[in-house]
């Protein structure tokens, strides 16, 4: 009889062991509540435009946000050798000045789309947004203005690049040799 008890305590256990193991590995999946996906080689016509439109747009644009970051990070370099308050503001306005007479007639032929894009990728060139640009170098009351006339357009300055939800714009980057 002990041999039995013996054997049946083992069966138990390495069932135990089974159960155990079994429950750890299990994945339970409810098919029910899964968005059901359609994969497929082509996109339908609708899409294949919106992506074309939109690499049309980071083509155009990234050109300037490459340049715009350029710039700020080397007026940043310069403003951190300055002292003085005064010089640091006649600077930032020197550098404004020259923007605005080399790029100004280019950036008012952007369309909305464009613009929204081209902040978009200001933000991923340089790690801030365009109101934190212009709250820095222009002030909080100006930055206001400027939020507040984009707005009547559809622009946000605060608008960011999420390498997750623009995807597509990263794609474009890197299939293109935009970097």
């Amino acid at each position: 009889m002990p041999k039995l008890n013996w054997l049946f305590l083992g069966f138990f256990i390495f069932r135990g062991m089974l159960l155990s193991a079994q429950t750890k590995d299990t994945i339970y999946v409810d098919f029910e509540r899964l968005d059901p996906v359609e994969v497929s080689g082509s996109i339908d016509e609708e899409n294949a435009r919106k992506y074309q439109i939109l690499k049309r747009r980071v083509k155009k644009t990234m050109p300037y946000a490459k340049m715009a970051a350029y710039k700020i990070r080397a007026m940043e370099d310069h403003l951190s050798t300055i002292k003085g308050k005064k010089e640091r503001k006649k600077y930032i306005k020197q550098c404004e000045e020259n923007i605005k007479n080399m790029y100004t007639q280019q950036l008012k032929n952007l369309t909305v789309g464009e613009g929204q894009i081209l902040m978009k990728l200001l933000h991923r060139e340089t790690g801030k947004t365009s109101w934190e640009i212009m709250k820095n170098y222009r002030g909080t009351t100006e930055a206001l203005f400027w939020q507040a006339f984009g707005s009547i357009w559809g622009h946000n300055l605060k608008m960011e690049f999420d390498p997750i939800v623009d995807y597509q714009i990263e794609h474009i980057i890197k299939s293109e040799g935009l970097e």
